[in-house]
């Protein structure tokens, strides 16, 4: 089919697009075809129309340029990559066809318009490499310039894309597949292999920062894999974004050892900053402690929740100055009142430096210069060396001030192509062009005035459009009176349109006026978004600075809205809490209704708690309050309790609540598995682990078996600090064979056979469940409570000793005895985990022989017989 030259040049750029839907400018219209169209007119409810009729006609589907922002971010959200290409020349100018190009392409991780972003978030692109068991993983939010990259083992890329939250990710086209973070689409982009080769990076980095290597930045040999993924992603942003990157001026390495390890499950577990149900971040741990008042701030605080850090000497930096600022509310106050008048001086300046900033952006930018000086005032004078290091950082940039200022009008509008932003008096040929306009207005206005005086028509005007330009409008019904030097140039339903060669002339006048006063104005802008670019250092230094500010204010507020106390961080893996609370509910809860808990937990005789009681009583409320002050304290917040003394944790471990992953083939019990195997294998002597209900989803000897033996392992091969909640009541007998496990109960009260929870966490063992009771109040019909009820009675009697304690078979920890087969009967002996152990090849005959006849006789120690 032969091609127009319009559709052959929508071709070629669809070929440059790739597989990026192509949103082709036409006119006051984006236009898409073929494919493109069926696909976007599903998603955004387009109509679907065709270019041309019969069969070689083109699918069709668009909308008004002016609606780009609503289209765009529905295309963004569905996980797409969309490219714009534009008409780059005046149409009243071109000869010929209009010249066309892709001006940008967007896609989820690349998105820097305002009206696509939540202010609250940041937007990360990230890209992955893996090098056998390591793997290198860097993350930008091109919205900012942000720019990170870290190397990391392969088996902890889940959670550290769970950690960044990206919205796009960049793999090699033969790599493997990443699953999706639960809650958040996460979309690939599969680039080709080399990109991702040490040479095709390590060129790219080195090339945008002019530097010879990246050891400067902190970057190390063992830092490849890390290297090959920052260069994967910013030759991307070179391919994508068809503008200047200079905003994107450094590359930090994150080092694993300087933050909290939370691995994905975790953090789902204990919705740190989303729901588990919604995946939202309204009631999140994060969204209940965020009271800052800037974009900047907000954004900042979610980092500091997503990597909390594992020093105490930062971690008191940022207490000492939150305790200087929960001690001075009105200096809290005022701070916050001024924090209200600074705009988003981070996206701000990256949109200046990237050439997209608008006449109002820059506006913002200036408004936020203004307010600095008295707030800089405020600082002046703290106690605590961070605040001082703050108020150092804030340049007040007086000359882009002055310089914004002087050229911007107090309000400017959002586009740059239709002027009136340029304050009068900054430039002289700019005031002569718009007085030539307004006083052509004005000689219009005396023009009409004249012809009808002329030609006695009264209802004579003179109109302007952009086809016809100026022209006079005459009715029918005067059409008699139309002098001779009219030109007739138009006929409407009632009037005709004429046009002189007086009225002709000064036109062109006016029009050529005008229009070089906007393209003056808006050499102005480009000139202005330089200048700014040039001092974009200093700029994103004070923006920093700024938003540390708010978020050290925000937890001061907050520590004085909820009482919250100062926590004493120590490197000992220690805890006690006086009174603590679970920030989320506490704060949503009404005042005064949450019961607040204790807890003592030591390397020694409380290294584990055994929390047992039934359900609704608040055992995993409690468990989960732990670790959630935990991660308040390591990012220097205060916490909800009214004493703490919390040791540095270096990894935060939570299997709580049941989820399975049946895309993956896996169960619910295979899924609390994995993540224990994980705990297991992973923990340290100085993590924290809180584990609720593990083995619930077998048998009940599996269950069992499974969670006694999981504590013995944490208590004799770990050492964590471990809150471990249960139903199994059998359990609670090993607070009498380790010395590190203590019990803990929920009270409750028993009344006419009914049961009040009292949230209250008290030592020693609970005997009962309660769970018929629950059922009860869950709405399950009395006659199956009562039957539950009999068939308990039942199996207490048949499971229970004389004394009322479980007949379960206890080891005797450091005596021997003959092995049980009542509960473990799937029990190995010891003996064969030695024997799996023992080395033949490296024994001689005579060490094997004398070994055989140490293990035959530990048989007869424990009643087994030797053979004859």
């Amino acid at each position: 089919m032969q091609l127009t030259p319009m559709m052959q040049q929508y071709k070629d750029a669809k070929a440059a697009a790739g597989d990026a839907l192509l949103l082709f400018r036409m006119g006051d219209f984006y236009e898409l075809f073929f494919e493109d169209a069926r696909k976007a007119a599903a998603l955004l409810g387009l109509s679907l129309t065709s270019r041309d009729k019969g069969e070689n006609g083109v699918p069709m589907a668009g909308f008004p340029y002016h609606q780009l922002d609503g289209y765009l971010a529905k295309l963004i959200a569905s996980g797409l990559r969309v490219a714009v290409c534009d008409q780059v020349e005046d149409p009243r100018q071109a000869k010929g066809l209009v010249k066309r190009e892709l001006t940008r392409v967007v896609s989820p991780g690349t998105v820097t318009d305002d009206a696509l972003l939540d202010p609250r978030e940041s937007n990360y692109l990230a890209a992955v490499v893996l090098a056998d068991a390591t793997a290198g993983l860097a993350w930008i939010d091109v919205s900012t310039g942000r720019f990170w990259a870290c190397t990391a083992p392969a088996a902890r890329m889940r959670d550290e894309l769970a950690r960044i939250a990206p919205a796009e990710c960049l793999l090699p086209e033969e790599a493997e597949a990443i699953p999706d973070m639960p809650g958040k689409q996460l979309a690939v982009t599969r680039r080709p292999g080399w990109m991702f080769s040490a040479q095709a990076a390590g060129d790219a980095l080195t090339r945008h920062f002019g530097t010879a290597s990246l050891e400067g930045f902190g970057f190390e040999a063992a830092d490849g894999p890390a290297i090959r993924a920052a260069g994967a992603i910013l030759q991307y942003l070179q391919e994508t974004q068809k503008n200047g990157l200079t905003h994107i001026d450094r590359l930090t390495p994150l080092k694993s050892c300087d933050t909290l390890q939370i691995d994905e499950a975790t953090r789902r577990s204990l919705e740190i900053s989303r729901t588990i149900r919604e995946g939202k971040r309204e009631g999140s741990l994060l969204a209940v402690i965020d009271l800052t008042v800037t974009a900047m701030g907000s954004r900042l605080l979610a980092d500091w929740v997503a990597n909390p850090l594992c020093r105490v000497e930062p971690i008191n930096e940022r207490l000492d100055a939150v305790a200087e600022l929960v001690e001075a509310s009105a200096l809290v106050e005022a701070v916050r009142e001024m924090l209200r008048d600074i705009y988003d001086l981070e996206r701000l300046v990256a949109r200046a430096t990237t050439g997209r900033a608008t006449p109002r952006d820059l506006n913002c930018l200036g408004r936020t210069l203004a307010a600095l000086p008295k707030l800089k005032a405020k600082l002046t004078g703290r106690k605590s060396e961070l605040f001082s290091q703050l108020e150092t950082r804030i340049d007040l940039c007086p000359e882009i001030r002055s310089r914004l200022e002087g050229a911007l009008m107090d309000d400017c509008p959002l586009s740059g192509r239709d002027g009136e932003f340029i304050r009068p008096g900054y430039r002289v040929d700019l005031d002569e062009l718009r007085e030539l306009t307004r006083g052509g207005k004005q000689w219009i206005a005396n023009y009409q005035a004249q012809e009808v005086q002329r030609t006695k028509i009264p209802s004579l005007k003179v109109g302007f459009n952009k086809v016809f330009g100026y022209y006079l409008e005459v009715t029918h019904a005067h059409r008699d009176k139309v002098p001779a030097d009219y030109i007739r140039k138009q006929t409407l339903t009632g009037a005709e349109r004429y046009i002189t060669p007086e009225l002709k002339d000064h036109e062109e006048k006016v029009l050529s006026a005008d229009e070089k006063s906007k393209e003056l104005e808006y050499r102005l802008l480009v000139e202005l978004r330089e200048f700014v670019a040039t001092e974009a250092a200093r700029l994103r230094q004070t923006a920093a600075a700024l938003a540390e500010i708010d978020v050290l204010t925000g937890l001061a507020q907050l520590a004085r809205q909820r009482s919250y106390c100062r926590p004493q961080v120590v490197a000992e893996p220690v805890m006690s809490i006086v009174e603590g609370r679970h920030p989320v509910l506490d704060a949503i809860l009404p005042d005064g209704t949450f019961v607040p808990n204790d807890t003592q937990l030591d390397g020694s005789e409380r290294l584990i708690l055994l929390i047992t009681g039934p359900n609704m009583a608040g055992k995993s409320t409690y468990i989960r309050q732990v670790a959630l002050m935990t991660i308040l304290a390591q990012i220097g917040s205060f916490v909800p309790a009214k004493q703490a003394t919390i040791g540095l944790a270096d990894r935060i471990f939570a299997r709580v609540g049941a989820s399975d992953e049946l895309a993956r083939g896996q169960s619910t019990f295979m899924v609390e598995m994995v993540e224990t195997a994980r705990i297991l294998n992973t923990a340290t002597e100085r993590s924290l682990v809180i584990l609720d209900e593990i083995g619930r989803g077998t048998s009940t000897y599996d269950g069992v078996s499974l969670a006694w033996s999981i504590v013995e392992y944490l208590h004799d091969h770990i050492g964590c600090r471990t809150l471990f909640a249960t139903h199994y009541h059998e359990l609670t007998d090993l607070a009498t064979l380790l010395s590190g496990v203590a019990n803990l109960n929920v009270a409750v009260r028993e009344w006419e056979d009914q049961v009040v929870f009292l949230h209250q966490i008290i030592d020693g063992a609970a005997d009962k469940s309660y769970g018929i009771h629950v059922a009860r109040l869950a709405g399950v019909p009395r006659v199956v409570n009562d039957r539950a009820k009999e068939i308990m009675a039942k199996l207490e009697d048949e499971h229970l000793d004389g004394n009322g304690r479980p007949k379960i078979a206890r080891k005797q920890r450091g005596q021997k005895q003959e092995l049980q087969l009542t509960l473990f009967e799937a029990a190995e002996h010891p003996l064969l985990e030695e024997i799996r152990r023992a080395d033949a090849n490296q024994m001689t005959p005579l060490e094997a022989l004398k070994r055989i006849t140490q293990w035959q006789d530990q048989l007869a120690a424990t009643g087994q017989k030797k053979p004859r």
